[in-house]
């Protein structure tokens, strides 16, 4: 069991969009990482901890790809949201200063895709010290093999990796 203090940590979820849930996803698809990340993110806003939802758009482009915004309940579900124009959710988004302005210590991710922009944006955290937590049921890659390497070769090595059910705020 992994208890959190609520005022001093952030859930982050990572390009919960149409057009990134609905592509094929493993070992969790689309709807399960959904479900999951609502569910952490319920529990987080019941505590007092901030909800980010951070969304990718393509650079240099005139209009995004169809699908381009965050699915409606996760943007109802979000305190904040970040729009990226990179893999990791902290170059030139203002982030880092958001959170620190909250008093953010330690962030907690979700998201699509786990061995992109949840490790890019985890990488990028940890630089700037953050203490990372990881959950490994409410994230997915778009294969098994790929979220399987972030998990258990690389997460370990930058926080924590946890389910869902074993996080707790408190």
């Amino acid at each position: 069991m992994t208890t959190l203090d609520p005022r001093s940590t952030a859930l982050v979820l990572i390009d919960l969009m149409d057009r990134i849930v609905a592509n094929p996803l493993a070992p969790h698809n689309g709807s399960q990482v959904v479900a999951a990340s609502l569910e952490l993110a319920r529990d987080f806003r019941a505590a007092g901890a901030p909800v980010v939802a951070v969304r990718v758009e393509r650079p240099n482009v005139t209009e995004q790809p169809p699908g381009s915004e965050l699915l409606a309940e996760v943007a109802a579900a979000a305190d904040e949201v970040v729009v990226k124009r990179t893999i990791g959710a902290f170059q030139g988004t203002g982030l880092d200063e958001l959170l620190r302005a909250r008093g953010v210590k330690t962030l907690v991710f979700a998201g699509i895709a786990t061995n992109l922009g949840v490790e890019s944006s985890a990488r990028a955290a940890g630089d700037r010290g953050y203490r990372l937590v990881f959950v490994e049921d409410a994230m997915t890659a778009l294969t098994a093999e790929e979220h399987r390497a972030s998990v258990e070769l690389d997460f370990p090595r930058l926080g924590e990796v946890v389910v869902a059910a074993d996080l707790r705020l408190g």
